[in-house]
């Protein structure tokens, strides 16, 4: 389910600046000027199929695990946030619109923290 707001994006924007759209199972809060996009839309649906197969708390707990990680490597909160492995799948596939359609499952797991 799509929810347009501004609220949730810009409670995350504390810590990664221009946050246009966040994930919290079942839900994708985007920025109205952004509901139309589907690319950004692709993005946080990859983001719902992963909290899906994790049952959302095992998702949770590993996006916090590798941001913690990178952060400490790094002391970048950017870095870090590129870093996250589920990042890194929706990244690398939001321009494909039929991936969640021949996604694989647990897909995540070829991605590992960037040094």
């Amino acid at each position: 389910m799509i929810v347009k707001s501004d609220l949730v994006p810009k409670m995350s924007s504390i810590f990664i600046k221009n946050v246009a759209a966040i994930t919290l199972y079942p839900f994708i809060f985007i920025k109205k000027e952004y509901a139309n996009n589907e690319r950004l839309i692709n993005h946080e649906s990859i983001h719902l199929a992963q909290q899906k197969e994790l049952w959302v708390i095992g998702f949770y707990i590993l996006y916090l695990m590798d941001w913690m990680k990178k952060l400490i490597i790094s002391k970048s909160f950017l870095s870090a946030y590129k870093s996250i492995r589920f990042e890194q799948e929706a990244y690398e596939n939001e321009n494909d619109l039929n991936y969640l359609k021949h996604r694989r499952p647990y897909a995540y797991r070829k991605y590992n923290i960037k040094e």
